[in-house]
């Protein structure tokens, strides 16, 4: 699904990535990575192999879309450092594009290790008429593009069976990503009239609304 905003052109894929054209800039959201360790040490039954589903996905978005910047709108790490963080040293030495950080409630990790890594860290980011931020956060002048929300969708059927969808969740001057990461969980979102809704399919964005 390609969508514009203010003659922007922004790829919405089912992944919860958005890759924003102009910058030549893949932007994911909440991938909360070491979250399935930490759930993992205190006796949650998650498989092991989780884990490396997150970066497979990072991959393969990375592979299609062939960015110059990554930016991650925050938790990108979900805990202190746990085995996890090894990995995500391996992925990133892997990367040729430049990768932003903005920071979110779940980094807590210091910037300085983030910095070894040669992850630029910011708690916000202006690019031309966009405020690229963690949480949503509506400014004058600007257009939002977030996360944080987690945001979903419930489709209804005839027959009043029903399915939760995350999904890319977009108002007049804001733009609110899906969370990437595996086991994170929705927010059901109520949408008003002028508010569109694109649910991530298996394998295709939809707007529903």
């Amino acid at each position: 699904m390609k969508i514009n905003i203010q003659n922007n052109h922004f790829q919405l894929a089912c992944s919860g990535v958005s890759f924003w054209e102009e910058q030549k800039a893949l932007l994911v959201a909440d991938v909360h990575l070491g979250k399935i360790s930490h759930f993992r040490k205190y006796g949650s039954a998650v498989p092991q192999s989780a884990i490396q589903t997150n970066f497979d996905r990072l991959d393969e978005a990375v592979a299609k879309f062939q960015p110059q910047k990554i930016i991650f709108l925050g938790d990108l790490f979900h805990s202190a450092l746990n085995a996890e963080w090894n990995l995500f040293e391996n992925w990133l030495q892997k990367q040729q594009a430049e990768i932003i950080l903005i920071a979110g409630n779940h980094d807590i990790i210091s910037p300085l290790h983030y910095e070894e890594l040669g992850v630029n860290i910011h708690q916000e980011l202006q690019i031309e008429n966009f405020r690229l931020t963690h949480h949503p956060e509506e400014k004058e002048g600007s257009f939002n593009i977030c996360g944080h929300i987690h945001p979903g969708y419930r489709l209804v059927g005839l027959a009043k069976q029903h399915l939760k969808l995350k999904c890319f969740f977009r108002s007049k001057n804001q733009l609110i990503l899906p969370a990437f990461g595996e086991f994170t969980g929705t927010f059901l979102m109520k949408p008003e009239t002028e508010d569109q809704v694109f649910v991530c399919a298996q394998s295709e964005v939809i707007r529903v609304n």
